[in-house]
């Protein structure tokens, strides 16, 4: 499979997610679930005209393009003018709302002075494996690849296929010559050509192609499937479509942002539209698991791949969520994703399949695990429901546990019930000279580059205890579970004061082991003296000191120095080498955060700019900026990105 960086657009609905070039190109089709599974290797279509060659739509030296939305939808329109024959061709991909059927629609204009006899070709090559493997067999108007699990259907609505080839269709696509006398075969690639005929001078045609996914059954219910669907009316389909999810931009504008006033505002306006709408397309809707980011790298040639859930980015997704109204797709996130990915000992591990499935992984990072449990409470906040707290007591309990064990642990408290100061403060300097066996595996940051005690992590964990005995105090006497039962109640309070007094050996040791006293700055791990953009974790989620200390000004000021970059885009850290280092708006929109923290709304915009004006071309955030183009360049779509993006609208502008 060839390596396809750039998700330029995504359409999809409840179920399936499809991501494009900027030249209408289609790259990957996901479904059942947004993270498994990717059926295409390559899906190229294009044109005959007259006696040319083939003219693929996607690339050819005469094309010229165009790209858009339609406007508050997730409907895309790729607009290719072929110079050489003056020929417009508009097309229209979207995906149903109700049906798991992604829909491309072709209009054809002859904007020319000659007649152009045209043919259209679809090459499709699949993904396939021993144990998986694609074969292909003809329908009524198109082809049917299929595996022992799955059909790929791709046909056209009122239009009959002229010709096709099964088997080594490569060798001659590109003439526009296949021809297959078999209508089954064993390739993974196939060719089909639709004939539009003579489009004359201003005359238009139009050609309408349906992709239907579905279990591999018996053939005859495939067949009439594919019937059923052939008589379904695409402009009614298309009017829903786009009914629906402008309805669901409306009903999502949680901050009831006004009509934007000049340019700047407009830009703003957008991003936060494209967010609404990218926000489903990246959610189960049967669990509530978010992936991080469409698929950009399957054959892990720069990085472990994003189509996963990550617990902790998809806590920074739900805080955006609640923000948008997006409260039953948070519930379920909590009460059905969380409690499925739990481990036995309470912990998260590093990223899932959005179904709840174990995902490729390579170690595990604490802050997933006490990410979850500050997301439960701040989830809390926006709806004020006991019976949330409720339904997720025992799960934060299970994680808090681990959360204890894990800190007495790596903080050398275990078995010290009063933690005798002396003794803690003297085993710290002895860790210093020797290294101590500890029973739970060190952690990775954040970042998942650095093994260790990381101040992020410290300070998520901090945050988990706080909230932990915030539920508890929320909750009072008020659920069944310890209601007029002494020894529970005499348990929660001996936790709270446990938790309480972890709290103050986190920031002690916090203080003690990762505070550079020359610089008089705080260090992101045990490890090393670089700067992170992180470590404003401590201030922005996570509340373990005041933006306005002098020790965090400090880092601040260090920060700008070290991480700030000549266009003003923040690096993650010093040194960061990965994808070269390049800014990421998140580091930027965490420095917004603080600056609106301490009331610097100068240099909150400053730093929020920065993010504005290195959108991609349809809104998208990136994960990471090229500060020399100043565009995206490294996953488009990133969803941490977008829910950054919408927590500091969030504290400029409130709720309208």
């Amino acid at each position: 499979m060839e390596n396809k960086y750039f998700n330029e657009a995504m359409i999809g609905n409840k179920n399936m997610l499809a991501t494009f070039t900027s030249k209408g190109e289609l790259q990957r089709v996901y479904f059942p679930c947004k993270d498994n599974r990717q059926y295409l290797d390559f899906f190229h279509t294009g044109l005959k005209i007259n006696y040319s060659d083939l003219i693929y739509l996607h690339e050819d030296v005469n094309n010229v393009y165009r790209q858009y939305y339609e406007e508050d939808t997730n409907i895309l329109n790729t607009e290719i003018l072929n110079t050489y024959f003056n020929l417009k061709v508009l097309q229209t991909d979207y995906v149903m709302t109700q049906e798991n059927v992604l829909v491309k629609k072709y209009i054809f204009l002859n904007d020319g002075k000659i007649d152009l006899n045209t043919n259209f070709y679809i090459h499709s090559q699949l993904l396939s494996d021993y144990n998986n493997h694609v074969s292909c067999r003809m329908v009524d108007g198109g082809m049917m690849q299929y595996a022992h699990d799955f059909t790929f259907s791709t046909f056209a609505k009122n239009t009959k296929v002229i010709k096709h080839q099964i088997n080594g269709s490569k060798e001659n696509i590109q003439r526009g010559e296949i021809y297959d006398k078999d209508y089954i075969g064993m390739s993974n690639d196939t060719s089909v050509c639709y004939e539009l005929g003579v489009i004359k001078p201003q005359e238009k045609k139009t050609l309408e192609i349906c992709i239907a996914i579905g279990e591999n059954k018996n053939i005859s219910e495939i067949e009439k499937e594919i019937e059923r669907i052939k008589k379904i009316d695409l402009n009614k389909e298309y009017t829903n479509t786009k009914t629906y999810w402008r309805k669901y931009v409306k009903t999502h504008n949680g901050l009831n942002l006004k009509e934007p006033r000049n340019s700047y505002e407009e830009k703003i306006y957008d991003i936060y539209k494209r967010s609404i709408l990218l926000f489903p397309l990246l959610t189960n809707t049967e669990t509530g698991g978010i992936i991080a980011s469409a698929e950009v790298d399957e054959n892990f040639s720069q990085c472990g791949r994003y189509a996963y859930c990550w617990t902790r980015d998809a806590v920074f997704m739900t805080k955006a969520f609640d923000i948008l109204k997006m409260e039953k797709e948070v519930d379920k996130f909590y009460k059905i994703f969380c409690k499925k990915t739990q481990s036995k000992n309470g912990m998260w591990e590093q990223r899932f399949f959005t179904d709840g499935k174990l995902a490729p992984a390579w170690g595990y990072q604490i802050d997933e695990t006490a990410s979850v449990v500050y997301g439960v409470y701040e989830h809390y906040q926006f709806i004020k429901s006991e019976k949330f707290l409720k339904d997720n007591l025992i799960m934060c309990e299970k994680a808090v546990d681990f959360l204890k064990r894990y800190i007495k642990d790596w903080l050398n408290l275990e078995g010290k019930d009063e933690y005798d100061q002396d003794k803690v403060r003297q085993e710290i300097e002895n860790n210093q000279k020797q290294t101590l066996k500890h029973k739970y595996h060190v952690s990775y940051d954040l970042w998942e580059m650095c093994e260790g005690v990381h101040l992020y992590s410290l300070a998520s964990i901090y945050a988990a205890f706080d909230c932990m005995i915030r539920m508890y105090r929320g909750l009072g006497d008020k659920t069944s579970d310890f209601e007029n039962n002494r020894l529970k109640e005499e348990k929660i309070a001996k936790n709270q004061r446990e938790l309480e007094k972890l709290q103050t050996e986190i920031k002690k040791y916090i203080n003690e082991n990762m505070y550079d006293e020359e610089k008089k700055t705080y260090l992101r791990n045990t490890e090393d003296k670089k700067m992170d953009i992180s470590m404003l974790g401590v201030i922005t989620p996570f509340n373990v000191f005041k933006a306005k200390e002098k020790k965090i000004i400090n880092t601040v000021e260090r920060i700008n120095l070290s991480l700030r970059t000549y266009t003003g885009g923040y690096q993650r850290f010093e040194e960061d080498h990965y994808r070269n280092g390049n800014p990421w708006p998140i580091a930027n929109l965490w420095m917004t955060l603080y600056y609106l923290e301490t009331g610097e709304k100068k240099k909150a915009k400053e730093t929020f700019d920065f993010v504005i004006k290195t959108a991609g071309r349809h809104n998208f955030l990136g994960e990471q900026v090229d500060n020399h183009t100043l565009q995206p360049n490294w996953v488009l779509g990133l969803g941490w990105s977008h829910a950054m993006f919408i927590i500091v609208l969030e504290k400029l502008y409130g709720h309208g």
